[in-house]
């Protein structure tokens, strides 16, 4: 205890560990608060499910791009029927029939145009009446300028409509509708386009039988920027997918490490130990498994059969324990067994296993600490880079499945380099710190790097 304890003051002489700790500490803290906040089935959820993400902007980059535009990039907001500053007025009609007109005022004050214009609205009918509500949709300008956006009659009790996709609209304006309709000469062509701010409303005027209802209204301004991660081809937020990569990575670098390295470690000890025919049948199977290619064989399996992560895992696990690290711990053991504390326990009638839990594994134990953490990095890689390859878990969002996606949708050809930059930085920030705690691990704890 006492050359432990000598050898953990020794940390102090290593600056870079110190930043390697508060790295690793910093992905353990997202990790623990991720799974509290998010549940798995929560995550899972929301980054499969459509209708959950309808009311995100698609290919919107982080808020932080404002700090290298200079400009205040617009936002997404949702202006509903709740809203303190919706007005609605309802007035009756001729023949069983009533009018209800819906005002949305808002302020816009962005430097760019939205990327695009969603109304949903959802209606309630009885069931014998064939009547439907005929609406028209109008958009008032701070000049004042009113412009008809769409005229529909016998509305179905869910309907939405998508106003930057309207063909007759944009024919009517000129423009893209989510450009047109801010701003201040639609006109004039796109890149001279100048926002106008002040103070917008949208109108709707209902005409509708009295038994009917407005349940839902709902305007969807989608921005430019969304996030602190953005958002990807599908409108989901990558966010997600950037927390929960960090316990995923962790648990799958950390479990994969410790079960192969402890797997390689009692069997090398136990092996050399009792030497022959055993150790001569491991060390065939550690030969043979040195040059199985690990990568290529992986693809294979999960190609064929679409494991779940959990199974990949023990795959990994079950392809390491033979690794080259046998070697390295037989020759160790070797040197120990001849040691004459062990020949000591020999003759005092310890048993075999006595020998091995007890004199000979304890012995080099503390090397297995800095390869824990040598190898960690390598196994989160390795996760990603079966997600990468399309070949990870098909639901659980991770690191790199969110790089998977950007390289199948072109996102460096489209200059989405936020969808590709983000996930890469994090693994990168990850294998830094575990290299960083690792090299100064090995430097106190092997004896031939040993500088205390």
């Amino acid at each position: 205890m006492g050359n432990l304890r000598k050898r953990l003051k020794g940390l102090k002489r290593y600056p870079s560990l110190a930043v390697g700790l508060l790295l690793i500490t910093m992905f353990f803290v997202v990790s623990i608060y991720t799974v509290i906040a998010i549940p798995y089935g929560e995550a899972v959820s929301r980054w499969s499910d459509t209708s959950l993400r309808l009311e995100n902007p698609r290919l919107a980059r982080p808020v932080w791009f404002d700090w290298f535009t200079g400009d205040s990039l617009p936002r997404t907001f949702i202006i509903t029927l709740d809203d303190e500053e919706t007005i609605v007025h309802e007035e009756p009609l001729a023949d069983g029939m009533k009018r209800v007109t819906v005002t949305f005022p808002f302020e816009y004050d962005y430097d760019g145009f939205p990327s695009h214009l969603r109304l949903f609205t959802r209606w309630t009918y009885e069931a014998e009446t064939t009547e439907r509500a005929s609406i028209s949709v109008l958009w008032q300008k701070p000049d004042g300028e009113q412009i008809t956006l769409t005229e529909h009659g016998r509305v179905p009790p869910a309907y939405t409509y998508y106003i930057s996709s309207d063909r007759d609209l944009r024919a009517a304006l000129n423009a893209p509708p989510h450009e047109g309709l801010f701003a201040v000469d639609p006109s004039v062509p796109s890149a001279e386009r100048e926002v106008m701010h002040g103070d917008y409303a949208m109108i709707l005027r209902a005409d509708m039988p009295e038994s009917a209802s407005l349940d839902m209204l709902r305007l969807v301004v989608f921005g430019q920027v969304h996030g602190w991660a953005g958002t990807d081809h599908l409108g989901r937020d990558l966010s997600l997918a950037l927390l929960w990569g960090a316990p995923v990575g962790l648990a799958f670098g950390i479990l994969a490490a410790v079960g192969a390295q402890v797997s390689t470690f009692i069997l090398a000890g136990i092996s050399t130990w009792f030497g022959g025919r055993l150790e001569r049948v491991l060390q065939w199977i550690t030969q043979v498994n040195i040059i199985l290619p690990v990568l290529p064989i992986l693809i294979m399996i999960a190609h064929l059969y679409q494991p779940r992560l959990w199974t990949i895992l023990g795959l990994v696990i079950a392809l390491n324990i033979f690794s080259g690290a046998m070697l390295t711990y037989r020759a160790m053991f070797l040197q120990l067994k001849e040691s004459p504390y062990i020949e000591a326990a020999q003759s005092y009638g310890a048993g075999n296993f006595r020998i091995i839990f007890r004199y000979l594994l304890p012995r080099i134990a503390p090397t297995l600490l800095p390869q824990f953490v040598m190898v960690i990095p390598s196994f989160v890689f390795l996760e990603a880079t079966l997600a990468v390859l399309g070949l990870g878990d098909p639901y659980l969002p991770t690191w790199g499945k969110v790089l998977n996606d950007a390289y199948t949708s072109g996102a460096l050809y489209h200059r989405h380099y936020y969808w590709i930059v983000q996930p890469a930085v994090l693994l990168m920030g990850i294998g830094f710190g575990f290299a960083l705690v690792g090299f100064a691990l090995d430097r106190i704890f092997n004896p031939r790097l040993r500088q205390l």
